[in-house]
């Protein structure tokens, strides 16, 4: 399930400067994902496991990464308590471990029907599986 989101309808304006191509894609991507239920814009890691601890367990947000190097972060409800993974962006693509898309609900999406029959493990996780 999905954590709807109160995000504002303007693009950030914190993004380092991007190649035009680069940017069409960003710009593009923020479109939709502003366009979705589960974009929250400026929130903290704090303020996102404050709002996940209380959802049920496959619960996710897509919020701002607070790590310079990344646009987004998406935080997830998981069996153990709320965990956060980084979104990064590199020549176009928005990447999340080995899956990459130009457009992040599509990766997303990719991550979701993936991750059904092949879960996946990151450190920041401990060991718990993402499903």
């Amino acid at each position: 399930s999905i954590l709807p989101s109160p995000a504002p309808p303007r693009l950030p304006d914190r993004f380092r400067m991007f190649r035009s191509c680069e940017w069409e894609v960003l710009e593009r991507s923020l479109n939709i994902l502003q366009a979705s239920d589960f974009y929250w814009g400026p929130l903290s890691v704090g303020e996102a496991h404050a709002k996940l601890q209380r959802e049920p367990v496959g619960t996710y947000l897509v919020r701002d990464s607070s790590q310079g190097n990344c646009l987004f972060s998406l935080s997830v409800r998981m069996p153990t308590g709320p965990v956060s993974l980084r979104i990064s962006f590199q020549e176009g693509y928005f990447r999340l471990k080995n899956w990459f898309s130009d457009c992040v609900v599509q990766l997303l999406e990719l991550v979701v029907a993936g991750t059904r029959n092949n879960p996946l493990h990151f450190d920041e996780m401990g060991g718990t599986p993402l499903v």
